[in-house]
């Protein structure tokens, strides 16, 4: 029987356990640290060993496999010496695909992926289609290959579970933005990044697709340089027409697949902003490439009224708005956000720093913000960069007196947003955890 090690006791982790037992696999999960109850419930409920508060170093090397989950880092001395020993090091989305012969779409990018794949999800869903989600968002790709056999996978996938494949394969992939993030995981290098991004067409064939933003700079840079099997189709928010392209024309989206044409109002969308735009032209073309009907498209935009934690709308108390943007994990995202904003905003920012340059919000933040409330174990980046161009700038260190104190800074018709270009793993479990707490202090404040 083959043994299997599985590094890491979250959802992947879970999940590649109970594939890997199902598959006729010797398991053996390990993590560094606690294991959630939750999980570990699963765990014994399907017999499957496991240790925690630390890793039996001897019990990792004497295996065939492991599959690692995508927030320990390759730079571990411990991952380096079992790749040294020749023990094979994957992901939990390469080991579920050895087991699927779905269709998988696969989505990915710096900004954006997180509402494409909800996007593509709720399309495929409403054309009846037998779909899941999954990678990066829901449920883990493993256990639903394991538990949930379904015909097509739409799967949100990081940099981390992407440097983990190895013969991974999606149909199509869609790749919505490339900017600075992680650099933390990257050795403060962008371009090893953005070639972990591109690791989504590492293995696609002249019959899978490519679906790309033609408006990024740094992917049309990479795609002049390397080339790739797959067949490119760009989207943009210029007019352009050629054969398997998505672009803007009077104000309408289109999306030619050779002599087929694909027209819908940009007004008719559920979701507004460019950014939303670009990220309904890349799950439409997707849609219209598995030959969805055009009003089921149609349709489902009209329908589709965003993420939650993604400018998440929550109301008003005493004429004072609301939202919530805790999926903004990087700056690129909270540019976003803050371009939104068409009131004097305070702005609740601050976690963990990936290697941020708050210096590109600065124009954004002169224009829109009226004070920031820090929200963070170490905010002096924030200080340094802020300081001259708002007056206000406080330090809280729990959600409940972020809200309150960014509430009394405001008067009417202002706004609250929390977006806080950081990651969430100071005081937080995740971004989720983050934006609950965020929404249930906003609703103590009405009572």
């Amino acid at each position: 029987m083959e043994k299997l090690v599985v590094l890491g006791g979250g959802e992947s982790g879970i999940g590649a356990a109970i594939l890997g037992k199902d598959k006729g696999f010797q398991v053996f999960l390990s993590d560094f640290s606690k294991i959630k109850p939750k999980f570990k419930a699963k765990l014994n409920s399907e017999e499957i060993e496991f240790e925690e508060d630390g890793h039996t170093l001897s019990r990792l090397e004497a295996v065939d496999i492991i599959v690692k989950s995508p927030g320990i880092s390759d730079d571990l001395p411990l991952i380096q010496n079992l790749r040294k020993s020749g023990i094979k090091i994957i992901s939990e989305i390469e080991f579920a695909s050895w087991y699927t012969d779905a269709n998988l779409i696969g989505i990915t990018g710096s900004n954006g992926k997180t509402t494409v794949t909800n996007m593509v999800f709720h399309i495929l869903k409403n054309a009846g289609l037998s779909v899941s989600m999954a990678g990066n968002v829901g449920f883990s790709f493993a256990e639903q290959v394991a538990r949930k056999k379904v015909h097509n996978y739409v799967l949100e996938l990081s940099s981390f579970q992407l440097d983990g494949i190895d013969s991974f394969q999606p149909h199509i992939a869609i790749l919505t933005s490339i900017t600075p993030d992680h650099l933390d995981r990257y050795h403060n290098n962008f371009q090893e990044y953005i070639e972990s991004k591109f690791r989504i067409t590492l293995n696609q064939t002249e019959d899978d697709y490519l679906i790309y933003n033609k408006d990024d700079e740094v992917i049309t840079g990479w795609l002049k340089k390397n080339s790739v099997q797959a067949k490119l189709v760009p989207f943009t928010m210029a007019t352009i027409i050629k054969d398997l392209s998505a672009f803007i024309k009077d104000n309408k989206i289109n999306i030619k697949l050779n002599q087929n044409l694909f027209t819908m109002s940009v007004t008719d969308l559920a979701v507004k902003g460019d950014h939303n735009t670009r990220n309904a032209m890349a799950a439409s073309t997707a849609a219209r490439l598995l030959k969805i009907r055009k009003q089921t498209i149609r349709d489902s935009m009209e329908s589709f009224h965003g993420v939650e934690h993604r400018l998440e709308q929550l109301g008003k108390i005493n004429k004072v708005a609301f939202i919530n943007d805790s999926k903004a994990t990087n700056v690129n995202a909270t540019f976003y956000a803050l371009d939104s904003m068409n009131a004097p905003t305070v702005w609740i920012v601050g976690g963990v720093d990936k290697g941020n340059a708050y210096e590109d919000l600065l124009s954004l933040v002169n224009e829109k913000v009226k004070a920031i409330v820090c929200l963070g174990i170490d905010n002096q980046k924030i200080y340094e960069v802020f300081s001259n161009c708002v007056d206000t700038i406080i330090e809280t260190h729990n959600m409940a007196d972020a809200v309150s104190k960014a509430y009394e800074l405001t008067e009417e018709n202002d706004a609250v947003l929390l977006s806080p270009a950081c990651a969430s793993f100071d005081l937080f479990e995740n971004y989720e955890d983050r934006g609950r707490q965020f929404k249930n202090a906003v609703q103590s404040l009405k009572k």
